[in-house]
């Protein structure tokens, strides 16, 4: 075949100019022409690809780009012409035009980070994998950010950008998620207990004695990975056999045995610290976290303020409960609190709060304060369990009391309670990192009576329901082929007349039996709340939700029912209205009631957190099916377009991936146009009567669920 004739020069130029916007931008593009013609057709096309790419983010930054084609074509592969671009586009989204142009200008320096970047963990690559799993470990619940070392205070997990101590991307994964795990090892198992102040003391050199700590404090946490992590514990093994890494314990056999007991604890590596401090230190393994003992110091004795606070204030709340059920209205003085038995070494022992020796039902926020607390201190001090006095603490150590649930961009607040999700731009075909940030915002709920009138208007119509949801609930399955039953399976008995009649030996499995097939599904349903849906659209949409939940509880399957909005990237929310653990009780009609119009309708993010919130769910089938009046949109004038749609119809196929079955039930008569894109062609349903919804809706459901 032969090769394509590269482009001419009034072809390209003609492309540039129409990409770069000269007509505007008043770029200047004759010398990059020259250079692209001179070149073959195939790296014409790689340049002119990400030139438009790159445009798509930022015109200068695209011509930054074009003007380093040559330079960049001669250094690195198109693999690291890719990369290059995107770092620059990520920059671009996370700080600004500046530091974008900074990473194009500085192709020199790319080429010394692009290659170690192709086999690195990137932190923004390894955060939404690595978060999900160290919260999922036991103690505290810890955050995960970047910073320039990788350490942390008892709270944060701090994680440099780029980690990549070994030879392969799999490697620096699995390097960087041990890291992690003995990061949360140190808080888990006391290693940031230690007063700084006391090493200061007692050693000359402090850099020195807690660099032979970390080594000490390598091989104790290490046993207790060991005991409750295997497999993880194994991947370290391997890790440090790929690095080459010499074990320098091995000459210390005492060492060894007394570090990796069970029962060993901080102390007894400040005692092998004594003997090993004058000695060479040993060098770290490939994953080796940072003891940075000062800072989480600090960090431990603001955070026990805050904790003892919020523990002894909860109590008093505990305590006038309990004083309004006893005669003399006398809150208690003290509550007793034991440690149960039965947890493993990883587990923290669940919590028992005693009072007048009867067992006590706590909040969960309490036990979580709790192990908090045991995590510094070991044990809950006496002290701890005298509720507080009127007015004792500061109420800005009291936590979310203060807080303004609606504003959601201030301080720790936004960070605390606000969830981050790629997004993808489809004209640079990558992913914008941490792009949307979601919140889960409650509704606030008002009375059911408009639940009862709708179960009053459509009586009639729920009967009907009752019955075909009854019947649903009760399928049966025809088992065939089966050693005996209630029926001859005729197409298994002619298959053995014809063997016997040929000298095969014939089957005895010539029955059918019948057997119930339990119900195994779970189904979010996600509903437009954006500012179209305003109006009797919206008492549609809720009359549908209603006669919906109707059905699904005669069927038993499980079921969420989610509320969606939002203003631009940084404001997406959806509203709880009935969970997977809720009943559908009068507090979730109140609120299935409150549903209102609200924002505009950025989809992706919405789908991305409940793909994430179904993958979290056990069950055979999972369906995550939208209820809308129209396609994606929002307030930043891009989303309304091609942008949306491509953004919806990749996380769509995100949770398609996954398991997830997306169906899309819409009123938007132009539906066709666009649904067949995002959801496929046998995965949609446009009504064109509005007024059908709330009739059609459970026929609907009732066909995608079987």
């Amino acid at each position: 075949m032969p090769e394509q004739a590269p482009y001419r020069y009034s072809e390209l130029t003609d492309m540039l100019d129409e990409t770069l916007e000269v007509e505007f931008s008043f770029l200047k593009t004759d010398q990059i022409v020259e250079v692209l013609q001179s070149l073959p057709w195939a790296r014409q096309n790689l340049i002119l690809q990400w030139i438009q790419r790159v445009a798509s983010t930022n015109i200068q930054l695209a011509y930054e780009f074009a003007s380093r084609a040559e330079p960049a074509l001669e250094q690195l592969t198109p693999e690291l012409i890719g990369s290059w671009c995107l770092f620059a586009m990520d920059t671009y989204d996370r700080s600004g035009l500046l530091p974008a142009m900074k990473v194009i200008k500085d192709l020199d320096g790319f080429c010394t980070l692009g290659y170690r970047r192709e086999i690195a963990a990137v932190f923004d690559d390894v955060q939404p994998v690595l978060l999900p799993f160290v919260q999922g470990l036991s103690g505290r619940r810890l955050a995960l950010e970047q910073d320039d070392k990788p350490w942390t205070d008892g709270e944060v997990i701090y994680i440099p950008e780029l980690f990549a101590p070994l030879e392969s991307a799999e490697d620096n994964f699995q390097s960087c998620k041990a890291m992690v795990v003995h990061l949360w090892a140190q808080t888990r198992f006391g290693s940031l207990n230690i007063d700084p102040a006391d090493l200061h003391a007692q050693y000359e050199d402090f850099d020195r004695a807690l660099q032979w700590l970390q080594a000490l404090e390598v091989i104790r946490l290490e046993a207790r990975i060991a005991l409750d992590l295997p497999g993880l514990y194994r991947q370290l093994t391997k890790l440090k056999e790929a690095s080459g890494y010499i074990d320098w314990c091995n000459s210390y056999p005492q060492l060894r045995q007394e570090l990796q007991q069970s029962g060993a604890t901080v102390e007894n590596s400040l005692k092998w610290l004594k003997k090993l401090y004058a000695r060479p230190i040993p060098e770290p393994v490939c994953y080796q976290a940072k003891l940075d003992l000062e800072r989480a110091w600090l960090a431990r004795e603001l955070r026990l303020e805050r904790d003892k606070a919020r523990f002894r204030d909860t109590l008093r709340v505990i305590a006038e409960e309990i004083a309004q059920g006893r005669d003399d209205h006398k809150p208690p003085a003290a509550f007793e609190m034991r440690e149960q038995d039965g947890a493993t070494e990883q587990e923290l022992p669940d919590l028992e709060f005693l009072y007048l020796d009867q067992s006590m039902a706590v909040p969960e926020h309490l036990t979580e304060l709790a192990n908090s607390i045991r995590l510094d201190l070991t044990e809950i001090p006496e002290e701890y369990l005298v509720p507080a006095g009127p007015g004792e603490y500061d109420p800005s150590l009291l936590g979310d009391s203060s807080l303004d649930p609606g504003d959601v961009w201030s301080g720790t607040y936004h960070e605390e309670g606000a969830f981050f999700y790629d997004e993808w731009d489809f004209a640079r075909q990558h992913y914008r990192k941490n792009w949307c940030v979601l919140r889960e915002v409650e509704l606030s709920s008002s009375t059911d009576d408009f639940y009862h009138q709708t179960v009053h208007k459509y009586r009639g119509h729920i009967k009907s329901l009752h019955r075909t949801f009854e019947v649903l609930r009760g399928e049966d399955k025809t088992l065939r082929r089966q050693t005996d039953g209630e029926n001859v399976d005729l197409d298994a008995f002619v298959e053995a007349w014809s063997d016997l009649h040929t000298g095969h030996e014939m089957t005895n499995r010539l029955f059918t039996r019948m057997r119930r097939e339990e119900r195994d599904l779970a189904a979010i349903f996600m509903v437009d709340m954006s500012g179209s849906t305003k109006g009797w659209i919206n008492e549609v949409e809720r009359e549908a939700l209603i006669l919906l939940v109707e059905a699904l509880e005669i069927l038993g399957d499980r079921y969420a029912i989610y509320g969606f909005s939002g203003w631009a990237r940084k404001r997406c929310e959806v509203f709880p209205i009935k969970t997977f653990d809720q009943q559908m009780d009068d507090l979730a009609r109140a609120t299935l009631c409150a549903i209102e119009a609200k924002d505009y309708t950025r989809m992706g993010a919405p789908v991305r957190h409940f793909t994430h919130m179904l993958n979290e769910v056990e069950a055979r089938t999972k369906l995550l099916v939208t209820l809308s009046d129209g396609k994606p949109d929002d307030y930043d004038h891009y989303y309304g377009g091609e942008y949306g749609i491509e953004d919806t119809r990749q996380a769509l196929f995100e949770a398609r991936v996954s398991g997830i079955h997306p169906f899309c039930i819409t009123i938007d008569r132009e539906g066709a146009e666009y649904l067949p894109h995002m959801y496929g062609r046998a995965n949609y349903v446009v009504l064109d009567d509005v007024a059908k919804l709330p009739l059609k809706i459970s026929d609907i459901y009732r066909k995608i669920a079987t």
